[in-house]
């Protein structure tokens, strides 16, 4: 099969264009590209970090998801996270991210936003850390143990530690429990809000 090069193919103007959010990040984390497309999502990030774009509990994971692209298999890997858009808004996507290689060295990741959900994700619970948000938002999702530890890279160990941590944190002694606690506790702070907007 012919390479790109060998068409004559503009493939960046192409990409620049086309209605699905992409990106480049180079190997020291930095967003070299982002089309129009993610533009909108995001703002303009060109120069930042990769964790810009993410919300705060997700930045550590984020950082260890682009590691993996850096350093593992050349498939890459399809991740969920909570960014924030232009407006600090939060919003989830899923986002398939791939290796750039120049000949035998991997130089940054491509990435495309593979879908964006319409309702915004709640925030991050005040009592639990980032990571157990991580995991409380898997459990609302149905989530096995099994699951979770391949979707956040853990051992099963791992993430039952902090399914004990999440459950101590919340005052609770079930999965369901505490995921029926955080969402009557988002509730509350929803109709707080709104009391103070009034």
């Amino acid at each position: 099969m012919a390479g790109l090069g060998q068409i004559g193919a503009d493939v960046e103007g192409a990409l620049e264009r086309v209605s699905v959010p992409a990106y480049v990040v180079d190997r020291h984390g930095v967003i070299r590209w982002i089309n129009a497309a993610a533009e909108r999502l995001v703002g303009d990030v060109r120069g930042k970090q990769m964790t810009t774009p993410l919300a705060p509990e997700e930045r550590r994971r984020g950082r260890e998801v682009f590691a993996r692209n850096l350093l593992g298999p050349p498939g890459g890997s399809d991740n969920r996270a909570v960014l924030l858009n232009a407006e600090g808004e939060r919003f989830t996507a899923e986002l398939s991210a791939v290796p750039l290689a120049n000949g035998e060295q991997v130089i940054g990741v491509f990435g495309q936003f593979k879908h964006v959900e319409e309702k915004p994700p709640p925030p991050p619970h005040p009592k639990l850390t980032p990571r157990q948000s991580e995991v409380l938002r898997l459990l609302d999702q149905g989530r096995s143990t099994e699951q979770m530890a391949t979707e956040l890279h853990l051992s099963i160990d791992t993430v039952r530690n902090h399914i004990r941590g999440l459950l101590r944190a919340l005052g609770v002694h079930s999965r369901l429990e505490a995921v029926a606690v955080a969402h009557r506790d988002q509730v509350a702070v929803e109709h707080r809000d709104q009391a103070f907007a009034n």
